[in-house]
């Protein structure tokens, strides 16, 4: 994602806010129109899936591709929470740090080093590992973040709705899971394309098990999303 596209508009609407929108698609939907405002929603006008999450958040918190920032925002100000938010898309990094947020970082996950009690990937952060072979990489690196007793928070979604039931699921009989898309999103023009993965419950649960994670359903959403965690024994 080196041309930063959501990171421009994350920026652009934080100097000079308007009605804009990015451009959203992936290659089993349709071009989706998003406000960009959405990015800057305050904690009443969240998704219930996220207020549970911010919830639930304790300790010293890592928030994984925070774009904007509103998350660690409503932990750092109003819960007087240790957060660290980190994202690859600088913009997105200098919005969230002009918006008041202490602590933050431009890295990639696989070169962060600390420890940290709670672990947060909202609106489907956990596709940043882009299919089930990077799922798999990125809960090994969590390990080596996670304290003694700490928590992954994580929301995604299961595409399964996509399909007729009376057809086989395309690429799934062929050894790919239905779950990893190519992702797209424009922005005044400029347009990016990059791989994600949205997984269903079951199937995180089956991978983060064979890895020693407890994986627990915390709150189904409205459209086959839900809300996760994961903790291990240590």
């Amino acid at each position: 994602m080196s041309k930063d596209v959501l990171g421009k508009a994350l920026w652009n609407y934080h100097k000079a806010p308007e009605e804009q929108e990015l451009i959203t698609w992936t290659h089993l939907t349709e071009e989706d129109p998003m406000p960009v405002d959405y990015f800057f929603r305050p904690y009443e006008e969240m998704p219930p899936i996220e207020q549970k999450a911010l919830d639930l958040a304790y300790g010293s918190i890592l928030d994984i591709g925070c774009g904007a920032g509103s998350h660690s925002l409503y932990l750092q100000d109003q819960c007087l929470l240790d957060v660290t938010a980190i994202d690859i898309a600088p913009a997105a990094v200098a919005t969230t740090k002009d918006r008041g947020v202490l602590k933050t970082s431009c890295i990639d996950i696989f070169d962060h080093n600390g420890r940290y009690d709670t672990l947060l990937l909202l609106m489907n952060g956990i596709g940043m590992c882009q299919n089930l072979n990077g799922l798999q990489e990125l809960l090994v690196h969590f390990k080596q973040l996670l304290q003694s007793g700490g928590q992954i928070l994580l929301d995604s979604s299961d595409l399964i709705y996509l399909f007729d039931s009376d057809d086989a699921i395309p690429g799934y009989t062929q050894g790919s899971y239905y779950g990893e898309v190519d992702f797209g999103i424009r922005y005044l023009g400029e347009e990016q394309l990059f791989p994600w993965l949205y997984v269903d419950f079951e199937t995180l649960k089956r991978v983060a098990s064979t890895l020693g994670y407890q994986c627990e359903l915390i709150q189904e959403g409205t459209h086959y999303d839900y809300l996760a965690r994961l903790t291990t024994e240590y």
